[in-house]
């Protein structure tokens, strides 16, 4: 696919709204109208895509009607929808009655996308927020659970996502593999690892590098994480961080911030990504005070960069003298 700056898919997370209605019960038992709500505030901060993040609607448990209703009300308010994001749904849970749940959740949610016509699902390994996490004021703070040292788990994780893949094949869906801190894709390296055991074309890398920045501890440099990733990536999940390490005390600091702010640089990762062959969607995210608005902030800057860079590549391949022809 083909993309100009102004048409390539960049949908908005849904982090900001909430799973559970007043009375707790599941967004999923919403009426229409609770869900209007939220995909016309979305269209209204000029957003035309949407990554349905399951923190706020688990389309993986939603009855065959209520996806036709959903797929009515995407198309009534104009919206494409970037990917399905399965969020702390681990297939490999420390807790196997769960890991076979999230299992056929995710299968669920496959078959959600093929009747919503989404062409990619987002999964990954992290696991529910910790007590800890949830009482801190920012959960990264915070260690959460992590994959076990063990080579059975993380064959069982390789198998799990190649029979996911290739049932997502037969359907026509893409799977992407988000990166997160102490999972089988906590680093770069497991990450090009994990994919490239499990073999599959439509089984690709989400490099959410973000995940990794906020953290109160040494990583890899950002350039380098990309570079290893972006080759094997099939959608991305955008967002920055403010980043410092007081190296008197050894202290790291991080907060959320706009995407063109924060300690990793967007216009390089974009020219990485399009020199990578990256063709992919994009999904803005932001934590805390006002994310939608951050996000389409987030939004119209990568729309920018888009602009510049792919004009660019035109302007090149314009200058490029065309192949001499054999008499």
């Amino acid at each position: 696919m083909s993309w100009t700056s102004e048409t390539w898919p960049i949908g908005a997370a849904l982090l900001q709204y909430p799973g559970t209605l007043p009375d707790g019960t599941s967004t999923a038992m919403a009426d229409d109208a609770a869900w209007s709500d939220v995909l016309r505030e979305v269209r209204l901060a000029g957003f035309d895509h949407v990554d349905l993040t399951d923190t706020w609607l688990a389309v993986g448990d939603l009855p065959a009607g209520r996806l036709r209703s959903l797929r009515q009300l995407l198309r009534e308010e104009g919206l494409g929808v970037s990917a399905i994001s399965v969020s702390r749904r681990s297939v490999v849970d420390h807790d196997p009655v769960t890991a076979a749940s999230n299992v056929a959740y995710s299968y669920r949610t496959i078959d959600a996308a093929v009747e919503l016509g989404v062409g990619t699902v987002c999964l990954g390994l992290h696991q529910p927020l910790t007590a800890d996490q949830q009482a801190a004021m920012w959960f990264w703070h915070e260690p959460g659970a992590a994959d076990p040292d063990d080579p059975e788990v993380y064959r069982h994780a390789v198998t799990t996502f190649r029979e996911l893949g290739v049932y997502a094949a037969e359907r026509g869906v893409a799977l992407s593999l988000e990166m997160y801190e102490d999972t089988y894709l906590g680093t770069a390296d497991s990450c090009v690892r994990m994919v490239t055991d499990i073999g599959l074309e439509n089984v690709g890398l989400n490099p959410d590098v973000g995940n990794l920045i906020r953290l109160h501890r040494p990583v890899e440099d950002w350039r380098t994480q990309f570079e290893k990733m972006l080759p094997h990536t099939n959608y991305m999940h955008v967002k920055n961080y403010y980043r410092d390490f007081d190296i008197a005390t050894g202290a790291y600091f991080s907060a959320p911030a706009p995407l063109e702010l924060g300690f990793i640089n967007y216009r390089a990762v974009v020219e990485m990504a399009l020199d990578a062959g990256f063709a992919g969607t994009f999904c803005v995210e932001h934590y805390g005070g006002d994310g939608l608005s951050v996000a389409a902030r987030n939004r119209d800057y990568l729309r920018t960069i888009l602009a510049a860079k792919l004009s660019l590549r035109r302007e090149t391949a314009a200058r490029e003298p065309e192949p001499a022809r054999v008499p």
